[in-house]
C-alpha cells in the first residue's frame, strides 16, 4: 500500500524537515503488523515526493490464531495488505507522528505554513462510491481526482469493485493534511484491525477538533470510525454537536445557515415562509401541530403566538439546535399555561418515533433537502405512514430560482448542507407519488415573490390525508 505526498512548495528539502525524513536516506521501519519504508522519489527545485509504503504482514497478524469457520482462508486471503485502511492510520501516526503533531524543531514555522500539496492513494476501498469520497475530501477545500478500477477487466459480470486511486489536492499545512488522512482513511470501509473503544472516540474527537464538528458529513464519519458501535457514535456526536462554536454576527447561528439568510434577506423570504406555513396551518383547524426538524425554534415561535394551537410539539436531530431554541423561547419564563402548549424532543426523521403519533398536522419547513436521497424514503414512511398526521405543510427550495442571485454562483446550492434542490417538476412528481402512495392529495402553492419564467424562491406542498 503506498502514500505519496507531493509539494512544489521550495525549496524541495522544507517537506523533508516537516516529515523527518531526509530525501537521501530509504528507512525501514518495523510496526506490529508488518514494515514501512520511506522514501523520496524525487527531489527538485520546484517540485519534491515523499513517499510511505507499508508491507502488511497478512500472515504473521494470523499466525497462531483460530481461522474463521465460515472460511478457513479469510484471515489470509484478503485486501489488507494491499489497500489504505486502518494499516496506514497507525503508520502515519508512528512514521510521521512528528509532522502530524505539528512539531519540527529544524524549521517551526513551516507547521503552520500552508503549502501546495498533492496526497496520493494507490488503493483506496471506498464502501459508498466516488459520490461518498467526495463527500468527506470536498467540503475540506480539497480538489479530488479518483479512478475507479475493475473488480476485472475480464469478467465484468463481477460487478464493479469499490477500490480507487486517488489524489487530494489543497494548500494546507502538512499536519492537516496528515490528520484528516489519519482519521478519514478507515473510514472509507469502515474496518479497523484493533477493537475500537471509548479510546478511539477520544482520539476521533481530539484529531477531529477544529473540523470535524462543522462537517456535513460528521454523522457517517462518526459512525464509520467508531465501527458502527451505536453507543459511541451517540456519544461521540452529541460531543461534536457541543463543540460547535457560535459564528460571527448572529451569536448562536451557524455560519451555513447565516449565508442562506443572507442571500434570502432582501425578500424577507423567511417571513413570508414561516407566514405561509402558520396560514396553511390555521386552515387546516389543526389544534395539535408537529414541528418537524424545528432547528432554533422560529416556527415554533409563531405558533406559539396563536392560540388555535394548543399543543405544538418541536423535534430536531441536534440537541445543539434545541438547546438555542429553549433559550431563544425563554421556556423557563413562560407562564405555565403557555409552557404545557409547548414541548421539545431529539429525534431522528428516519427512525419510526410514537411520540410522533396522533398529531392534526406537521410542519416539515426546509427540512427533506438536508436528508440524503436514501433517507428520503424512509423519512416519508416515517411521517405519512406512521405519524400520518391529517395535514402535512412542507416547503423546499426552488433550484430554478437560484439564477436570479447574483450573490449564488452557478451550480451551487443556497445552504452547504443541502443534499439536493428540486425543481417545481420534480417536486411536483416527487410530492404528488407520495400522496398517491399513502392516500393523501396535495396542493401547491409559491411562497415568495413570482418570477414569470422561474416561478417563485420556495415551494410549498399541503397535503391532506383522504
Amino acid at each position: 500500500m503506498l502514500l505519496s505526498i507531493t509539494t512544489t512548495h521550495g525549496p524541495a528539502g522544507d517537506l523533508g524537515y516537516l516529515l523527518h525524513k531526509h530525501p537521501d536516506k530509504f528507512q525501514s521501519f518495523n510496526l506490529s503488523f508488518g514494515t514501512a519504508h520511506t522514501y523520496y522519489p524525487e527531489v527538485g527545485d520546484g517540485r519534491c515526493t515523499a513517499c510511505l509504503l507499508l508491507d502488511v504482514d497478512a500472515v504473521g497478524l494470523v499466525r497462531g490464531r483460530n481461522p474463521d469457520q465460515d472460511f478457513l482462508l479469510a484471515q489470509y486471503v484478503n485486501d489488507r495488505p494491499y489497500v489504505a485502511s486502518s494499516f496506514l492510520s497507525v503508520a502515519i501516526a508512528q512514521v510521521f507522528g512528528s509532522a502530524l503533531q505539528g512539531r519540527c524543531k529544524d524549521r517551526p514555522e513551516l507547521v503552520t505554513t500552508p503549502i501546495p500539496l498533492e496526497a496520493r492513494l494507490d488503493v483506496l476501498p471506498v464502501r459508498g462510491g466516488e459520490g461518498f469520497l467526495r463527500a468527506v475530501f470536498e467540503p475540506l477545500g480539497y480538489e479530488v481526482e479518483a479512478t475507479h478500477h475493475p473488480l476485472d477487466e475480464k469478467f465484468p459480470e463481477w460487478g464493479e469493485s469499490p477500490y480507487f486511486s486517488v489524489t487530494i489536492r489543497r494548500t494546507v499545512p502538512l499536519s492537516e493534511l496528515l490528520t484528516h488522512l489519519y482519521v478519514l482513511v478507515p473510514v472509507f470501509d469502515a474496518r479497523k484491525h484493533y477493537f475500537v473503544g471509548h479510546d478511539e472516540m477520544e482520539k476521533l474527537l481530539a484529531k477531529g477538533e477544529g473540523w470535524l464538528a462543522r462537517h456535513p458529513a460528521k454523522d457517517e464519519i462518526a459512525r464509520r470510525y467508531l465501527g458502527h458501535r451505536l453507543s459511541l457514535y451517540r456519544m461521540a456526536l452529541s460531543r461534536l454537536v457541543e463543540d460547535e462554536e457560535p459564528g460571527d454576527g448572529d451569536d448562536e447561528t451557524p455560519a451555513n445557515e447565516r449565508a442562506e439568510q443572507r442571500l434570502e434577506k432582501p425578500l424577507s423570504l423567511n417571513d413570508q415562509r414561516l407566514g405561509a406555513v402558520v396560514a396553511a396551518l390555521r386552515a387546516s383547524g389543526a389544534k395539535r401541530i408537529l414541528d418537524l426538524g424545528c432547528g432554533e425554534g422560529k416556527l415554533l415561535r409563531e405558533l406559539l403566538g396563536d392560540r388555535q394551537f394548543e399543543e405544538i410539539l418541536g423535534l430536531d436531530v441536534s440537541v445543539r439546535s434545541l438547546e438555542i431554541a429553549t433559550r431563544r423561547l425563554k421556556l423557563e419564563r413562560l407562564p405555565d399555561a403557555q409552557a404545557k402548549r409547548l414541548k421539545l424532543v431529539h429525534g431522528s426523521l428516519t427512525y419510526r418515533d410514537r411520540r410522533l403519533d396522533g398529531f392534526d398536522a406537521a410542519a416539515v419547513v426546509e427540512v427533506i433537502e438536508h436528508l440524503d436521497p436514501p433517507r428520503l424514503r424512509a423519512f416519508e414512511r416515517v411521517l405519512f405512514e406512521c405519524a400520518r398526521p391529517g395535514t402535512v405543510v412542507l416547503t423546499t427550495p426552488n433550484r430554478e430560482f437560484n439564477v436570479t442571485w447574483d450573490a449564488l454562483p452557478a451550480g451551487r446550492f443556497r445552504h452547504a448542507d443541502h443534499r439536493f434542490e428540486w425543481t417545481r417538476r420534480e417536486f411536483h412528481e416527487w410530492a404528488t407519488a407520495v400522496a398517491t402512495r399513502f392516500g393523501y392529495a396535495v396542493r401547491f402553492l409559491p411562497v415568495g415573490p413570482e418570477h414569470p419564467e422561474y416561478g417563485s424562491p420556495t415551494q410549498m406542498g399541503v397535503f391532506e390525508r383522504g
